[in-house]
């Protein structure tokens, strides 16, 4: 998983399959020291994760429901078909701001800022 800042935009990749496994419990891990430290910017840039499951989604959730409670912004982008499918079918995308690339998903912090 790769991690970068972008002024005050923190931006998480995870890699793989996000199944419950290592690479959500790192996401997750990554997710918590970044609200610790009060960030409250926070791209998921999921161009590189090949799957998501319930687990993986309920980490995204809390995410952006501890984001939103302090006064932040979690925002997704670079999602796959298959994954944005799940988010439709879900009603999540009603929930997350999706963007099709992490440069539109950094500059919605501007107009919103």
């Amino acid at each position: 998983m790769k991690q970068r800042q972008v002024g005050s935009i923190f931006i998480v990749t995870p890699k793989g399959y996000l199944t419950g496994g290592k690479e959500t419990d790192d996401l997750e891990q990554a997710i918590k020291l970044l609200s610790e430290a009060d960030s409250k910017n926070l791209i998921i840039n999921l161009a590189e994760a090949q799957h998501l499951n319930s687990t993986a989604l309920g980490v995204l959730i809390s995410a952006h429901s501890n984001f939103v409670r302090r006064g932040g912004q979690m925002k997704l982008c670079s999602v796959d078909k298959r994954i944005e499918n799940i988010f439709v079918i879900t009603k999540l995308s009603l929930v997350f701001d999706v963007y099709a690339s992490e440069e539109l998903a950094i500059a919605s912090f501007a107009e919103k800022g």
